[in-house]
């Protein structure tokens, strides 16, 4: 501030009374209400004056005043906030195009497993038995091991197991055998549809009745009548497929087999008749000079594999008991020269032949049983040279 200047004096004013414009000091009217200045204030007519135009100024609406760059940023704010909320409405309306997928949500039922109960069948014991205790028999003469089988209903490898015999059962008169009687097989226990087939063929009424005959078994009886094997044994209460000559069997036919063909005739199966012996005739004689003798026979009929002719030689008047038993599938044995007597006395060599069938499946040690009747017995003569025979390297 300049100190050479003179100081202005301050200029006065006044406030209308009744709208409060800044007037000047000297005025007599307000210019914007037009009220008299000149007169007292606290007159009643200006204190009328004031309260008219104070009735005037709160019904006017208030005056608002705001700065350029706040109007400004207010309306930039408000053209952000617009086009946001436009941005994410188009976006969203085109997303849900695409892939309503996402905004429609599906629901999957998974099924429940249902677990069904089955019936547990309930297994019936089946009752035990006792075996029954081995007979005493003793073996008369020209009796053989398959004649004391069949006459006990037992098996000749039975008899072999529990006499700890060999593999060819010899046996002599006077010999004392523990015989096992047969085991009880326990039946099955029925169930619904085997007792209805055995009600139907125990009904059976059209029926046939045979006699065995030595040629039958009970295989080649239901080929020649075609029926099942089974039927026949539940017609006929058998307890296994065994038959034997002169057994009487009722054949029932109601429930035949249908047949394809013409009907064969079956070849006659085991057991076998007995074998036809031919030379050396009974009482025949041999001398030293023979080195050997051949044994001969007639065939029974053609074997079945596993099926041989069983060969039993024995030196009745030899004092160990010499015994030979071979298999062969000829119809003819030739004694070896070890068989020989070795003494000047005559031998009495006596032989049979029967039919034997393999039972195990062991061709290095296979063991056999009698599958037939066993041939007459014949005798001849031997005298050994007094030498013993050596073996050939």
């Amino acid at each position: 501030m300049n100190d050479n200047q003179p100081n202005k004096p301050a200029t006065k004013s006044r406030h209308c009374l009744v709208c409060g414009t800044k007037l000047s000091e000297n005025a007599r009217r307000c210019l914007v209400c037009g009220t008299d200045l000149s007169s007292d204030p606290t007159t009643p007519k200006a204190q009328k004056a004031k309260r008219t135009a104070e009735k005037i100024d709160s019904k006017r609406i208030p005056e608002v005043k705001l700065n350029l760059i706040a109007v400004v940023a207010m309306i930039v704010v408000i053209l952000v906030l617009t086009g946001a909320v436009i941005f994410l409405a188009v976006t969203r309306g085109q997303a849900s195009t695409d892939n309503p997928e996402e905004f429609e949500a599906t629901q999957t039922v998974t099924p429940t497993l249902t677990v069904t109960p089955q019936n547990t069948a309930t297994q019936t014991p089946l009752p035990t038995w006792t075996p029954l205790p081995p007979i005493e028999y003793t073996v008369k003469e020209n009796e053989a091991c398959l004649d004391i089988a069949l006459q006990f209903n037992t098996s000749v490898q039975s008899i072999i197991l529990a006499n700890n015999l060999n593999a060819s059962c010899l046996i002599s008169p006077g010999l004392v055998l523990q015989v096992p009687q047969p085991t009880l097989t326990p039946s099955p226990v029925p169930t619904a549809t085997p007792e209805a087939f055995v009600s139907d063929v125990e009904m059976c009424t059209h029926t046939d009745t045979i006699i065995v005959d030595a040629s039958m078994t009970l295989s080649s009886i239901a080929l020649n009548y075609n029926v099942s094997m089974s039927d026949i044994r539940i017609y006929n209460n058998l307890p296994n497929d065994i038959v034997r000559q002169g057994d009487r069997l009722i054949i029932p036919l109601c429930d035949r087999l249908p047949t394809a063909g013409p009907t064969l005739t079956p070849t006659p199966l085991p057991p076998y008749p007995a074998p036809n012996l031919l030379l050396p005739r009974s009482g025949a004689a041999f001398s030293a000079q023979d080195e050997a003798v051949t044994l001969q026979w007639a065939s029974v009929a053609s074997l079945f594999p596993g099926e041989v002719y069983r060969v039993v030689v024995q030196d009745l008047t030899s004092t160990d008991e010499k015994i030979l038993v071979d298999y062969v599938s000829d119809t003819k044995f030739i004694l070896p020269a070890s068989f020989r007597p070795t003494d000047i006395t005559p031998h009495i060599i006596q032989w049979s032949v029967s039919v034997a069938r393999q039972i195990n499946n062991d061709a290095n040690n296979p063991i056999y049983e009698e599958a037939g009747a066993i041939s007459t017995f014949r005798v001849f003569s031997w005298v050994g040279s007094g030498v013993a025979p050596t073996g050939t390297p």
